[in-house]
């Protein structure tokens, strides 16, 4: 009997190039790593930050909603970007969206806010070692020296021809996580293989 989609198990965006990625990591000698992190739950929040909405959904998640732009805030397992003057995606470890989705309705109440689960849209890969800032540059319009672009910064921007979210990591040596959109995964990890052929 074939599996049906709620029956069959989940299948990362990158799971045809996980060996690919570990080979390249291994032949950089630790230059580079590269790696999918599948399955991150992704929300999507939009609401006014002079309600009442963000103070309460900040209590529930137990950190602030970052104000300034393009700045990451964390707090044990949970990531919040701001995207947006009125936006800020919120990341958790897999399985948490239905929770997640919930503390932030129910502290929004009857506020005009608007929650969306976006986990499917998009997979999550990670750069990291010493050559990572590299590595991305080649593809990445912004300016990634740690000046500009340091631990706790978020960008909406382009890496290889495809729209991505940027994050530098804030934990020493975490490298960056890209948010790319699932149907565009492929070919960022083909780009990514093919921009790191230097360092292998």
């Amino acid at each position: 009997m074939a599996d049906t989609a709620l029956t069959a198990p989940l299948r990362s965006p990158l799971s045809q190039v996980a060996a690919r990625l570990a080979a390249a990591t291994r032949t950089s000698r630790g230059a580079i790593r590269l790696a999918e992190v599948p399955f991150l739950a992704q929300i999507n929040v939009r609401l006014d930050v002079k309600g009442a909405a963000a103070d309460a959904i900040g209590l529930a998640l137990g950190l602030q909603l970052p104000l300034e732009p393009d700045t990451v805030v964390r707090a044990g397992e949970l990531t919040v970007l701001w995207l947006g003057p009125d936006e800020w995606l919120v990341a958790g470890p897999t399985g948490s969206e239905r929770d997640l989705e919930r503390r932030i309705r129910e502290a929004a109440g009857d506020e005009p806010v608007s929650v969306t689960d976006v986990s499917a849209q998009r997979t999550t890969l990670l750069v990291t070692g010493p050559r990572a800032r590299d590595l991305l540059a080649h593809g990445c319009a912004l300016d990634l020296h740690p000046r500009a672009f340091g631990s706790g910064r978020c960008a909406q921007t382009t890496l290889g021809r495809a729209q991505v979210v940027l994050v530098a990591r804030d934990e020493p040596r975490a490298g960056f996580w890209v948010l790319v959109r699932s149907s565009f995964a492929g070919y960022l990890a083909d780009w990514l293989l093919d921009a790191a052929t230097e360092y292998v």
